[in-house]
């Protein structure tokens, strides 16, 4: 009973110790009659009003139609501010109660009202009208009339306090967005031949494509603190190679003095170094992880630093494609990532700050499972915010014989309700979560949820909490295998990681790749357990009672603690942190 009363403690001392995070974003469809759409606060609301029925594709309105506003630039005397339309042809006037501007439309397409047509945050290329409205900050309403100022109106948008930096975008989800942000369709990207691995056993494989190149190699990552693939990058740059890294300037926990050494030594070598930064930055953690040796591509689910690649702790999984459509795409994305304001040159970020000396990890581990050589069928480059999401929902939802799913941790959402989908339509689903030290309780909890879920609904739905035994330190990975199709990068089962972080995932169909995985998760899954240990010796009636208890406080937990979060994000606001 001991043991039973100090679990329970344990778990309602994190609830009472623990602040409230702020609400996410709800969103609505649109509905052909007028409605308010709901926010974070009343604060930051729109409520728009359409009055001439019309219809939407995915393409374009068929209508009239305000699309977009960006009332509060970052920016003195909100220079850049902008009202986004779509017009057919015909005379329109937009206004704002106190200000009107005419548009004279001789074919159907989107117009940009503004007083800064040269300013960045202004959208291209469509066409520009000027002068714009002087939209208030506090938040106002503004109308779309046919003809002239007396007009009848067509159109309405009203908002509340608008967020600095972030526009209002009609068919977004989320409503407001960061200015800069633009979310991308999934790239289909051909066949390749690729290399499969997983980590701690083939730690050499994500620098082999490195230590090849000689006219390019992308790095971009969540944290860096691996001197083994810096000395690689710089021997790259030393080649004659363009070198480029890019990481998010504020993860959980801060940049560690390892790490500051290293992007020193990098720029100090002619290795262009970014990250992410400021509290207007279109993510809120840069956490993709992959990198571009000219015509090759490695996509990971693991950070560069000893624990991570440098085999010393983590069981990822990564693949390195050998294909030129891939490298360019990622590439492309790279430099789109890398090309914004808020990727600041590293040594202007670092003037002034210190940095925290951090251990790095030295674990040693067989190599059990050795990298193969695949030939991947059909590969699909996948980001978030955008679509990772609900691509991984669709390819659970086309599984139908099996999916198997290795994570850290879940969180209620539309992935893991894909996977209690396929389990009812007699799909066998296995999730195996990691037994890490801070997640242990929360996990195990779960895992006795979805496994009672299972057993009361009589599905094939399993669910355990891994146990690594000597083989390595954690589960980091984030992966899954739907049938043929492996799923391999950053996207950790969570809102923040799908809507609000930059991730990459390639999608890579096939046979042998998916069976690769598998291999690989099967002999993981052998080892896991579907009941924490913390319940093991507690008399059946009591352990069930503990998993109660800790399951009610998890579920509340899950809204108001954030994992690994110390001092909030890199604007000093609440946020959620990425499980590494």
């Amino acid at each position: 009973m001991v043991r039973l009363l100090a679990v329970i403690a344990s778990v309602l001392l994190l609830v009472v110790a623990t602040p409230a995070t702020p609400a996410a974003l709800a969103t609505n469809a649109e509905p052909p009659a007028p409605t308010t759409v709901a926010g974070p606060s009343a604060s930051q609301t729109a409520v728009t009003t359409t009055t001439n029925n019309t219809t939407e594709t995915d393409d374009e309105p068929n209508g009239p139609r305000l699309v977009g506003l960006l009332p509060n630039p970052v920016t003195t005397d909100d220079a850049g501010e902008y009202v986004l339309l779509w017009l057919p042809p015909g005379n329109w006037t937009v206004d704002d109660g106190e200000g009107s501007v005419t548009i004279r439309q001789r074919r159907a397409g989107r117009v940009v009202v503004t007083g800064d047509p040269e300013a960045p945050s202004v959208p291209t290329p469509w066409r520009v009208v000027t002068p714009g409205l002087a939209l208030s900050n506090a938040g106002e309403r503004v109308l779309l009339r046919r003809s002239g100022p007396n007009g009848s109106i067509v159109d309405a948008v009203e908002y509340g306090r608008a967020p600095e930096g972030e526009r209002w975008v009609r068919d977004g989800n989320p409503r407001w967005q960061p200015v800069g942000l633009e979310f991308r369709d999934p790239v289909p990207l051909g066949a390749a031949n690729a290399t499969a691995f997983v980590l701690p056993d083939a730690p050499s494989e994500p620098i082999v494509p490195i230590r090849a190149a000689d006219e390019r190699v992308f790095l971009a990552g969540y944290t860096f603190g691996s001197e083994r693939v810096a000395e690689e990058l710089i021997a790259a740059r030393e080649r004659g190679a363009s070198v480029r890294v890019l990481l998010d300037g504020g993860p959980v926990g801060g940049v560690s003095a390892r790490q500051a050494d290293l992007l020193d030594s990098l720029v100090a070598a002619g290795v262009e170094v970014r990250v992410i930064a400021g509290p207007h930055a279109r993510f809120r953690y840069h956490h993709a992880k992959y990198a571009v040796a000219d015509d090759t591509a490695v996509v990971l689910t693991e950070n560069w630093k000893p624990s991570g690649t440098g085999g010393g702790d983590s069981r990822g999984w990564g693949v390195t494609l050998r294909s030129p459509p891939a490298a360019e795409a990622l590439a492309e994305l790279f430099r789109a990532d890398a090309g914004w304001r808020d990727a600041v040159p590293w040594d202007r970020y670092r003037g002034g700050r210190s940095f925290e000396r951090a251990d790095a990890a030295t674990g040693s581990y067989p190599a059990r499972h050795p990298p193969a050589e695949v030939r991947v069928e059909r590969v699909r480059l996948l980001t978030a915010p955008g679509n990772a999401e609900s691509v991984v929902v669709a390819a659970v939802d086309d599984a139908e014989s099996g999916v198997d799913v290795l994570q850290p941790t879940v969180e209620d959402g539309p992935m893991l309700a894909s996977l209690r989908r396929a389990a009812e339509r007699g799909v066998q689903v296995r999730l195996l979560l990691s037994g890490t030290w801070h997640l242990a309780e929360e996990n195990a909890a779960l895992v006795d949820e979805l496994n009672r879920w299972a057993d009361a609904a009589g599905v094939p739905f399993e669910a355990r909490v891994a146990e690594p035994t000597d083989r390595y330190g954690e589960i980091h990975a984030k992966g899954v295998v739907a049938d043929d199709t492996a799923l391999v990068g950053s996207l950790n089962w969570n809102p923040t990681s799908a809507r609000e972080n930059r991730e990459v995932v390639v999608a890579l169909e096939g046979e042998a790749v998916a069976a690769y995985y598998r291999e690989s998760f099967e002999a993981d899954w052998r080892a896991g357990r579907g009941v924490a240990s913390a319940f093991g010796e507690l008399p059946p009636a009591v352990a069930v009672g503990a998993v109660g208890a800790v399951a009610g406080a998890t579920l509340f937990l899950r809204r108001r603690l954030t994992i690994e979060d110390t001092d909030g994000g890199r604007d000093g606001t609440d946020r959620d942190g990425p499980v590494g």
